[in-house]
């Protein structure tokens, strides 16, 4: 959001420098308005409407960031998807008023896609303001999220339109799911992310809740898919070229099985 300004420490971000040009402050706002446990602090009273209003952030063509992120999905990112057939929110922001009032500008939501149980927020509250289904896989549908409108099964990919596919991920929880838009855009809940300091995708078993081996099963099944970004929930979005991609997806996959050949 603003690495000019804040950087990851010891267990939670810093200030590494303070913002010095117009730019830099602006995007130090932004990060004020998106962190999930108002943890950026002031000396002096700054106007956040603008920072307010330029969430959800354009990533590339009708692809958004929407800010906002929650303490209730561990501050998780969310995106908004434009579509001329109905947009599209993947996980939940905080349902906060001037959000849903630029959401309402921008077209409304007519479906949000859950990737897991970890990224679900303010689910209800957007379901409820915009009357849109809910789409989760049943393997995570527990408490609130057993209402959703749509549970899948199963592991086989689910064509949820001509531009979108919904591509179940066992691993992380069991019933983690990727949407894949336009063969263009995988958005990956917690599954995979680019780590920008190693310069590699990355699947981090500390954080698999529940398999790793199925984990590492559907991370090698997202090599017959095509794509060029990869929008997580945790961790680093980044754009590659599609061979670079699948190239940089392979060395994850082999990373991840490197632990099973050891053992064994």
């Amino acid at each position: 959001m603003a690495p000019d300004s804040f950087a990851e420490g010891r267990g939670g971000s810093r200030v590494h420098r303070q913002p010095d040009s117009a730019g830099q402050v602006e995007r130090a706002r932004m990060a004020l308005v998106a962190c999930p446990v108002a943890a950026i602090g002031t000396e002096a009273r700054h106007d956040l409407q603008d920072a307010r209003r330029a969430f959800p952030e354009p990533i590339e063509e009708d692809v958004y960031f929407c800010g906002w992120a929650s303490p209730r999905s561990y501050g998780a990112a969310s995106y908004l998807i434009r579509r001329p057939a109905g947009n599209v929110l993947v996980d939940s922001p905080r349902f906060a008023r001037p959000l849903v009032e630029r959401l309402e500008a921008l077209g409304g939501v007519s479906l949000m896609v859950l990737s897991h149980i970890d990224d679900v927020a303010d689910h209800e509250a957007f379901a409820a303001h915009f009357g849109c289904a809910r789409i989760i896989h049943r393997a995570d549908a527990q408490g609130t999220l057993a209402g959703a409108e749509r549970l899948i099964d199963g592991n086989a990919p689910v064509s949820l339109a001509d531009d979108l596919t919904l591509i179940p991920v066992p691993g992380h929880t069991a019933g983690s799911v990727c949407l894949l838009y336009r063969n263009h855009f995988l958005f990956t809940g917690d599954h995979l992310a680019w780590d920008t300091d190693r310069r590699r995708l990355e699947a981090w078993r500390d954080y698999c809740w529940f398999d790793w081996t199925a984990q590492t099963a559907s991370m090698r099944r997202l090599l017959d898919q095509h794509f060029e970004w990869v929008l997580p929930g945790h961790g680093d979005a980044v754009s590659l070229p599609a061979a670079t991609m699948r190239a940089a997806l392979g060395d994850c996959v082999r990373r991840m099985e490197e632990p099973a050949r050891r053992a064994g």
